[in-house]
């Protein structure tokens, strides 16, 4: 099935008819599908390792079945709705106007706002009624200062780690108020990986504060994850770095399975890969491998085409190192346990605990927003940059059916 043209052929398909196939295509599985169908949590996914006649499904509700897994695999199910959410709150222009480049925008259960100013060097405070903004770090070398910064994460009661290269690669942990608590120095000179724009990433940019722990992205130690301690010290890692057919160029392999290591809140983590053939993968929290997914829409199928071979180099640190520009700008989870994913085309895929996607979203503020940054507030608002803007998730949005590039503006 390609389009909602092939279902004229027959007025039913193993019970499902026409306007229901359509409600099903619009809205999903769970409320017109599987579930009337005695198709359920553990069952269905028994039903998905062993086959249907082992579960007892034959004849209409066999049929039944089938049709709905069909269509649930059709690629044209991505592209059926396209919701674009416009935002709801931002920061005001005044203000951000005071930042050079917003690379992250957070919101602690303090209440207080975080603006990390990339380019600037600065991390800033904001108020909860976004009226005031008051200068946390200011840029230097020295302790409790920053320079060159490339990572930033802020934990849950408002304390937040940076981590820069003034001429090695650092991280520094603050507390509430932006004084410094601790941090320590990362062995050997940063090795670039992904260049997104101007700015081109290492590992100490995929940062991630877990507890009493932090999580980065460094695949040149032959793992997806590394956990350190807040003290420094290599506690594990994790995750076999995936094959890309660049096995024979280190630098290139390397760059194709840097990414985003995230936690999932109700337990274990998603990696999310940055550059060549997206996709994305979950571990428990022991570190085992759960399951990997593919991001496929028709919305990534042309630059998925259009992927090289081979990439132009820089000279850094005496190096001819290679510009691997990503596939992917950035990721979240949500409260629910929801991975959002921020493409480099101007869409945002959005899967559940299982890896199945469920929405393809479009930002909307004066204009069309590409994230470059994606939180989520401890009310659930997601807070994205550049702009500094507020949306809700699960507020009004418009939708529209099939894909394409056009935005409908307010």
């Amino acid at each position: 099935m390609t389009g909602m043209g092939r279902l004229k052929a027959a007025p039913t398909y193993g019970g499902f008819g026409r306007g229901r196939l359509q409600a099903i295509l619009r809205h999903g599985f769970h409320k017109h599908g599987f579930r009337r169908h005695g198709l359920r949590g553990a069952r269905l996914q028994a039903i998905r390792r062993h086959g249907f006649r082992t579960h007892g499904l034959r004849g209409g509700r066999l049929q039944a079945a089938l049709l709905a897994l069909i269509v649930i695999s059709t690629t044209s199910l991505s592209a059926l709705r396209v919701e674009t959410l416009r935002s709801v709150a931002a920061l005001p222009p005044h203000i951000v106007g005071q930042f050079e480049e917003p690379a992250s925008f957070v919101q602690a259960a303090t209440g207080i706002y975080y603006v990390f100013d990339r380019r600037g060097h600065r991390v800033y405070t904001i108020g909860p009624d976004m009226a005031g903004v008051r200068k946390a770090v200011d840029i230097g070398q020295e302790r409790g200062r920053i320079l060159l910064p490339v990572g930033f994460d802020v934990a849950a009661d408002g304390s937040f780690a940076v981590a820069d290269v003034p001429g090695r690669q650092r991280v520094q942990l603050f507390d509430v108020g932006g004084s410094l608590r601790g941090g320590f120095f990362l062995p050997g000179q940063p090795t670039a990986l992904v260049s997104i724009g101007n700015v081109t990433l290492n590992g100490l940019a995929s940062i991630r504060l877990a507890g009493d722990r932090l999580l980065m992205s460094h695949p040149e130690s032959g793992s997806l994850f590394t956990v350190y301690s807040l003290t420094g010290y290599p506690w594990r890692s994790f995750g076999r770095l995936r094959e890309t057919g660049f096995e024979q160029d280190r630098d290139v392999h390397n760059a194709m399975n840097a990414g985003v290591p995230l936690v999932d809140p109700h337990g274990g983590y998603y990696f999310v890969f940055l550059a060549g053939r997206p996709a994305f993968q979950k571990y428990d929290a022991a570190g085992r491998l759960l399951f990997e997914r593919h991001i496929e829409g028709v919305e990534l199928d042309t630059f998925v085409a259009a992927l090289p071979t081979r990439w132009p180099t820089r000279r850094i640190d005496n190096r001819e190192l290679p510009l691997v520009t990503p596939t992917i700008r950035t990721a979240a989870v949500d409260a629910h346990g929801q991975l959002w994913i921020s493409l480099t085309v101007p869409f945002t895929y959005v899967y559940d605990a299982s890896g199945d996607k469920i929405r393809t979203i479009q930002f909307m503020a004066a204009g069309p927003v590409a994230p470059t940054s994606l939180s989520f507030s401890p009310s659930g608002r997601l807070l994205v940059t550049p702009g500094c803007f507020e949306f809700d998730p699960g507020g009004s949005a418009d939708r529209r059916d099939g894909a394409g590039p056009a935005l409908r503006t307010p």
